[in-house]
């Protein structure tokens, strides 16, 4: 199957501005994506005549609403009003496109050099650690951020690895975990100030308490530091696993609601976005209706932190969802969207 614009590529554009992409399901002639890096002189990314300045400072909605306000002023022609998801989005036009920059590639090409720099180099190391020891393909491997792009900073630039496909992601999960427990291995989890720190940040741009960062760090397998570098992990799902086509399903919001329910699946909570299937859903507040079937968040802090026949407590957009290949309508919840304002959350029930 032909290669599609996968979760976490990176789209290159003509005004030297990089969009990074979200999800695998896109309109026709567009890409989702949203605004990360812009040529700027002062910038922290990149060197000489070419340096960027992040667009999004942190990845949270509310640094997307500044990305967004951005372009509708001085780009417009990035935004799209998508009637299909019921909200108002960034989006690349197919012809506004310089360069697609795939994982994978990048990866596959630093492997293939024998000149790399210091981070270059742990990044290509990491992957092959990773590699085989799950007995995962080095194919299977991508490197996204600011290394794929060529505009990383020695100095506070981390490593951010891609694995390809549930099978392969599964296997690098259990890895990790088990590596990151060995102490032979250059690679470890954040500890002492480094895990006060991320908490700390999690607690200022999330509806977090300190204790609740300190315990869903405590259920995140895929960030650490390897050989003193932070990294961090993402798996994305391959084109064969991906049978849903934009319009498949329409989405309509309803309201804002918190509500507890219990996970029967959550098999595709690895990825973005990140979907737990669920039963047992009582409202505590807002619009009430019957027939939620799942939890979803483009919040990336909020993936794969929920195991099944766990209850979790959230508070998102409530939407309508129209099915039109099944010819059914159902209830989600969405976590991450511009009407919840940086409001919205998943927590396990048990904390």
């Amino acid at each position: 199957m032909e290669r599609g614009f996968r979760d976490r590529d990176y789209l290159e554009t003509d005004e030297g501005f990089f969009f990074t992409v979200v999800g695998n399901v896109h309109p026709e002639k567009r890409v989702k994506a949203y605004l990360k890096n812009i040529p700027s002189k002062s910038g922290k990314w990149g060197s000489g005549e070419r340096r960027y300045g992040r667009a999004l400072k942190y990845y949270t909605m509310n640094c997307l609403a500044e990305t967004m306000n951005f372009l509708v002023k001085s780009h417009p022609h990035y935004i799209q009003r998508m009637e299909v998801d019921g909200i108002t989005f960034s989006s690349v036009p197919l012809n506004r496109i310089l360069k697609h920059h795939r994982p994978e590639e990048a990866l596959a090409d630093m492997s293939r050099r024998k000149k790399l720099d210091a981070l270059q180099n742990k990044a290509v190391e990491l992957a092959r650690l990773l590699s085989e020891d799950s007995d995962v393909q080095q194919s299977f491997f991508g490197i996204t951020g600011s290394i794929l792009i060529g505009i990383h900073n020695q100095d506070f630039s981390d490593l951010d690895l891609i694995v390809y496909g549930r099978r392969s992601s599964l296997a690098v999960k259990k890895t990790l975990r088990d590596l990151m427990e060995d102490p032979e291995i250059p690679l470890s989890r954040l500890t002492g100030e480094d895990l006060k720190e991320w908490c700390r940040k999690k607690r200022e741009l999330y509806s977090l308490t300190l204790e609740e960062a300190f315990k869903l760090y405590e259920r995140k397998w895929n960030r650490g530091r390897f050989k003193g570098t932070l990294f961090s992990v993402h798996p994305v799902r391959v084109e064969e696993e991906v049978a849903e086509k934009y319009g498949d399903r329409t989405f309509t919001p309803i309201g804002i609601v918190e509500a507890e329910a219990k996970v029967v699946d959550s098999s595709s909570a690895l990825f973005m976005p990140a979907l737990y299937e669920v039963k047992e859903v009582q409202i505590n507040s807002g619009p009430d209706v019957e027939g939620i079937e799942e939890v979803v968040t483009y919040e990336g802090l909020y993936s794969d932190l929920v195991y099944d026949d766990e209850h979790l407590i959230c508070q998102g957009k409530l939407e309508r969802v129209e099915d039109k290949r099944a010819h059914r309508t159902y209830y989600r919840i969405l976590i991450g969207s511009s009407e919840a304002a940086g409001g919205d959350y998943i927590k396990p029930a048990s904390w």
